[in-house]
C-alpha cells in the first residue's frame, strides 16, 4: 500500500514544480499538498474504505484546480496549461472512476463525475462516463436522455444522439418521456441545419460541397420518430404532446398539420382529443377593429367560448363519459374564474357553467370535486334553493363519500336545514364507521346549537358507544365540554366522573378536566391529585410530560413540594424505554429553573 501512496506521490511532483516555477505557488504551499494530498491517498488504500474519502479527495483537488485558475487570473499568466491543469484532471477523473466502481449503484456519484467533465474535463471524458453509467443503469429513461442530450449540446453530435435514443428505445420502448426527447432532438437537429444552410447562402457560398437534405430540412425525422412513437404507445396523451413540441419550431407548418390530422382520425374515443380541439378555437384570429374596445374584445372572446363548447358538444355526442364531461366542466370553470369588466360575459359564463354541471349530474358523469363549485356558484348568487337541491343530490350519488356528506351537510346547516337530525343519521348509516369523526364533529356543532340540552346530550351518549376509538374519544371531550358550558362546573365533574373508566380515553379528556378545575375561583388540589392519578393510570408508562406536568402542579402555591420526590420516584418506576430518559433531563432542566 505504501508503494502505490508513494509512486503516485511522486506521480505529481513534476506539475506542483511546475506551479512553483511559474510563479502560482509558493514552496511551502507545495509542501502543503503533498502532506495533504499523501494523508488522503492513505485513505483511499485502507482496507475498508469510505465513499466519503473518495469524495474529500475529489473536492481537495478541485479546490486545487480552482484555487490554480484565481492564480492564473491574478498574475495574467495563461501557459503550459497541459503540464499543470491536464495531470490534476487527469488524476481526478481517476478517483471518480476508482469511486464508481466500487459504488455503482450511486447514481448521484456518476453525476457527479458527468458535472466535473462538464466543466474541466474534455467532451471525449464525458461520453465515457455516460457510456459506462449506462452499462450500469440501463433501466433509468432519464439517463438516456440526460446521455443523448450531452451528445447533442456538448458535442454537437446528433448521430451519437440519435445512436443513444435508439439504444435507450430498446430497454423503454413504451415510455413517452423518451419518444418525447427524441422528437424534439430531431426537430432541433433540423433547425440547425437550416440556420447554418441560411448563414451559408448569406455568405454566397457554394453549397455544392455541403449536403442538406431537403427531408431532413423539413423535419422528415422527426416526422419517423413519431409515426414510431404512435405505433407503439396508442394515446392521444403522446400525441398531442408531440403536436406541442412542433409547434414550437416555425417550419414544421406541414408536420403540425399532419399530427392534427391523424390526433382527428385515429383518436376521437378520448376525451383528450376532444379539449384539445375544443381549447383550440381560443387561438383562433379575431377581427381587427372589434378588438379595440373592451366591449369588442368581451364580444370576440365570447364567440371563441362558443367555438370552443361546440366542439365540446360534439365530443359529448360521441364520447358521453365521465373524462368527457370533467373537461368540459373544467374549461366552463376555468373560464368562469377569469377576470372581466364586463358584466355579460362573466354572467354568460356562470349560466353555462350551472348548464353543464346539471347535464354531467343528470347523466351520472359529474366528479364529486365539482359538487363543491356547483354549491359555491349558487350560494353565492343567493339561489337557496337549488342549493339545497345540489346537496341533496349529491348525497344520493356519491352516498359513501364522508367529503360529499360533509360538504352537503355544512350547505344544508348554513340554509337553516330543520330535518337536520334525521340527515346526520341517515349519512352515519352510509359511511364507513372508520371515517365518520367528521359527520359527529358537525352533529356535535349542529346539535348544540339547534337543539334541546337533552336532544344534544342524546346525542354524545350516541357517539359514546362507538366502536371507532376516534370517534369515542372526541365525543368525551365535547361531551365534557359542553356540560361544562351549558350546566357550569358541577355538570362537567359529573360527566368526568361518569366517563372516566369508559375507554377508550384520550389524554386530552383528563387535561381538560385539570383546566376547568383551575379555572375556578378556588380550585381544589385533591381534585386535581385525582385527575392526575386518573390520567396516570391510563398513560403513566408513556407519557413523560404528564408526569412533569403533575411535579409543576406540585410546585404551585396550592400544591405541596414535599411530594414531587415521591412523584419522581412513581415516574422513574413507571416510565419506560426512552421516555425515561426524556424524563430524566426534562426533570433537571426543570429544577435548574430552564424549563
Amino acid at each position: 500500500m505504501a508503494e502505490i501512496v508513494q509512486q503516485r506521490i511522486e506521480d505529481r511532483i513534476p506539475a506542483l514544480e511546475q506551479l512553483e516555477r511559474v510563479g502560482l505557488f509558493t514552496k511551502k504551499e507545495v509542501r502543503s499538498i503533498i502532506k495533504r494530498a499523501t494523508a488522503l491517498e492513505y485513505k483511499l488504500h485502507r482496507l475498508i474504505v469510505n465513499k466519503d474519502d473518495f469524495i474529500a479527495y475529489i473536492q481537495y483537488e478541485i479546490n486545487v484546480l480552482e484555487l490554480v485558475k484565481k492564480r492564473r487570473a491574478h498574475v495574467h499568466y495563461q501557459f503550459k496549461r497541459e503540464e499543470i491543469e491536464g495531470p490534476i484532471i487527469h488524476r481526478i477523473n481517476s478517483i471518480f472512476r476508482r469511486a464508481t466502481n466500487k459504488w455503482k449503484d450511486d447514481v448521484q456519484l456518476w453525476l457527479s463525475h458527468v458535472a466535473f467533465c462538464r466543466k474541466w474535463s474534455s467532451k471525449i471524458q464525458i461520453s465515457k462516463v455516460f457510456s459506462a453509467m449506462l452499462a450500469i443503469h440501463a433501466d433509468k429513461p432519464a439517463l438516456w436522455i440526460m446521455a443523448a442530450k450531452s451528445e447533442l449540446e456538448d458535442r454537437d453530435s446528433s448521430e451519437s444522439a440519435r445512436h443513444l435514443f435508439l439504444r435507450a428505445l430498446r430497454f423503454h420502448p413504451n415510455n413517452k418521456k423518451v419518444y418525447q426527447e427524441y422528437f424534439r432532438m430531431e426537430l432541433l437537429h433540423s433547425e440547425k441545419l437550416r440556420k447554418q444552410k441560411e448563414d451559408l447562402e448569406k455568405a454566397e457560398i457554394d453549397l455544392g460541397e455541403y449536403e442538406f437534405s431537403p427531408e431532413i430540412l423539413s423535419g422528415k425525422l422527426a416526422e419517423v420518430v413519431y409515426k414510431d412513437a404512435t405505433r407503439t404507445i396508442n394515446e392521444a396523451e403522446l400525441v398531442i404532446s408531440l403536436l406541442n413540441i412542433a409547434a414550437i419550431f416555425d417550419f414544421t407548418k406541414e408536420l403540425q398539420e399532419y399530427i392534427l390530422q391523424d390526433l382527428q382520425n385515429n383518436y376521437t374515443e378520448e376525451a383528450l382529443t376532444w379539449d384539445f380541439m375544443a381549447k383550440r378555437e381560443l387561438d383562433a384570429p379575431g377581427a381587427g377593429e372589434e378588438l379595440q374596445t373592451a366591449k369588442g374584445r368581451a364580444s370576440d372572446i365570447s364567440r371563441r367560448e362558443e367555438r370552443c363548447c361546440q366542439v365540446y358538444e360534439e365530443g359529448i355526442k360521441s364520447l358521453n363519459s365521465e373524462p368527457m364531461w370533467t373537461c368540459y366542466v373544467a374549461f366552463c370553470l376555468e373560464r368562469l374564474k377569469r377576470k372581466t369588466n364586463v358584466q355579460e360575459l362573466k354572467e354568460k359564463r356562470q349560466e353555462r357553467l350551472l348548464s353543464v354541471l346539471q347535464r354531467a349530474h343528470d347523466s351520472s358523469l359529474l366528479k364529486e370535486d365539482y359538487y363543491k363549485n356547483w354549491l359555491q356558484i349558487l350560494l353565492s348568487s343567493g339561489d337557496a334553493e337549488g342549493a339545497a337541491s345540489v346537496a341533496m343530490a349529491a348525497t344520493q350519488r356519491y352516498s359513501q363519500s364522508v367529503s360529499v356528506w360533509s360538504l352537503s351537510l355544512q350547505t344544508l346547516m348554513h340554509l337553516g336545514r330543520e330535518d337536520m337530525s334525521g340527515l346526520f343519521q341517515e349519512a352515519l348509516t352510509h359511511i364507513n364507521p372508520k371515517e365518520s369523526l367528521t359527520l359527529w364533529q358537525l352533529q356535535a356543532e349542529w346539535s348544540a346549537a339547534n337543539q334541546s340540552p337533552e336532544e344534544t346530550e342524546a346525542m354524545f351518549k350516541r357517539g359514546l358507544m362507538s366502536a371507532v376509538a376516534a370517534v369515542s374519544m372526541e365525543m368525551k371531550e365535547r361531551y365534557l365540554d359542553w356540560s361544562y358550558a351549558t350546566g357550569g362546573y358541577k355538570k362537567a365533574r359529573r360527566t368526568f366522573t361518569s366517563l372516566q373508566e369508559i375507554r377508550p380515553l384520550s389524554k386530552d379528556f383528563f387535561t381538560r378536566m385539570i383546566q376547568i378545575e383551575k379555572e375556578q375561583e378556588t380550585p381544589k388540589m385533591s381534585n386535581l391529585r385525582d385527575y392526575y392519578e386518573r390520567a396516570l393510570q391510563e398513560f403513566g408508562t408513556t407519557d413523560d410530560d404528564l408526569w412533569l406536568q403533575y411535579i409543576q402542579e406540585e410546585l404551585e402555591p396550592h400544591g405541596q413540594p414535599e411530594n414531587c420526590g415521591k412523584i419522581h420516584w412513581r415516574a422513574m418506576k413507571f416510565l419506560e424505554g426512552e421516555c425515561v430518559e426524556r424524563f430524566t433531563s426534562k426533570y433537571t432542566l426543570m429544577q435548574t429553573g430552564h424549563l
